[in-house]
C-alpha cells in the first residue's frame, strides 16, 4: 500500500466517516493505474492541475463524491461519482472522450473498518480483494491509459541489386558439364517401349534408346584424341571452349548423326 498511507495522511483531517476512508482507497487505486485528480464537481476549473492528491472539498457531499480525473497522457478523461446507498457506495466512472461507462458496487463494511478511522495501519482491511473488484470493475473497462502505438512492422526491402545490372543483359554461360538437363532423368532407366504403349501417358521409354537419357553418366570427350600422348592436367581450363586434336573416339557423349539416316537418305531426288 505504498502511496496510499501518505495520501491517508493529507487527507486524514476530512476523513470523518467510513465511507471516506473507502474513498481514498478507491482514489488511489485510479492513481496507481495512471489517473490524476482534477479537481471535485462535474466543470472544470481554470487553475486546477493534475495531482495524486484528493482536492480541497472532496469530502463536502457524504452522500455523493463527484470527482474528474485525467490520464498521464492526457489522452482520456475520466468523471467519477460514487453515491451513497444505504451501507454500500455505487462507484459510477464515465470516460469522457470514448463515453465508455463503468461501475462496480462496495460494501464499505467489507474493505473499512470504522472504529479505525485515526489509526492507518488498520482502518483498512480486504484491500487485495478491493484492488481487483476496482481493477475488473473500473480499470479493465475503461481500457486504462492509452498505451504507446506499436512500431509499424518493418516492409520487406527489395533485393539490392548491382550497379551494372541490366535486365536486358543475357545470363552468364554455364561451364561445360555443369547445365542441368532439359528433360527429367527416367525413374527407369530400363523401361524401354513404355512409351510407345502408352503415348499419351506421360512415360518414359520408347523404342529408340537415346543414350543422353538413359539413365546413365556419359563420358565426356578426351581432349587428347588424336595425339601420341595425353594432355597435362590443366591444359584444357574447364568449361574452355576447346576442339579436339583428333576425330572423337567411341567414349563421345553424343550420337553420330549417321546412326539414324533417314528412309531414301541415298536418293538424290529427296
Amino acid at each position: 500500500m505504498a502511496g496510499l498511507e501518505a495520501l491517508y495522511a493529507s487527507a486524514r483531517a476530512a476523513v470523518s466517516r467510513p465511507q471516506d476512508a473507502l474513498l481514498c482507497g478507491l482514489h488511489w487505486e485510479l492513481v496507481r493505474h495512471g489517473y490524476r485528480c482534477l479537481g471535485a464537481g462535474e466543470q472544470p476549473r481554470p487553475d486546477e492541475r493534475k495531482s495524486e492528491l484528493l482536492p480541497a472539498g472532496w469530502e463536502a457531499n457524504k452522500e455523493v463524491y463527484t470527482l474528474r480525473y485525467k490520464s498521464t497522457d492526457d489522452a482520456r478523461e475520466l468523471l467519477l461519482k460514487a453515491i451513497m446507498v444505504e451501507d454500500s457506495m455505487i462507484v459510477n466512472v464515465m470516460d469522457r472522450t470514448s463515453q465508455k461507462v463503468a461501475d462496480v458496487t462496495l460494501a464499505v463494511a467489507d474493505y473499512i473498518n470504522p472504529e479505525y478511522l485515526d489509526d492507518f495501519h488498520k482502518v483498512y482491511k480486504n484491500m487485495e480483494e478491493l484492488r481487483a473488484k476496482i481493477s475488473s470493475g473500473i480499470i479493465a473497462p475503461l481500457g486504462g491509459p492509452a498505451e504507446k502505438e506499436k512500431e509499424p512492422k518493418a516492409e520487406k526491402e527489395d533485393p539490392v541489386l548491382p550497379r551494372d545490372y541490366d535486365p536486358l543483359m543475357a545470363p552468364p554461360r554455364q561451364p561445360a558439364g555443369t547445365r542441368a538437363p532439359s528433360w527429367p532423368r527416367p525413374l527407369n532407366p530400363f523401361a524401354v517401349g513404355g512409351e510407345d504403349l502408352d503415348p499419351f501417358g506421360g512415360r518414359s521409354g520408347g523404342m529408340i534408346l537415346d543414350p543422353l537419357r538413359s539413365g546413365f553418366r556419359q563420358p565426356g570427350i578426351d581432349p587428347s584424341t588424336g595425339l601420341p600422348s595425353r594432355l597435362p592436367p590443366g591444359a584444357v581450363p574447364p568449361g574452355a571452349r576447346f576442339d579436339p586434336f583428333g576425330p572423337v573416339g567411341a567414349g563421345r557423349g553424343r550420337p553420330d548423326p549417321d546412326h539414324l539416316p533417314p528412309p531414301g537418305y541415298d536418293d538424290m531426288f529427296m
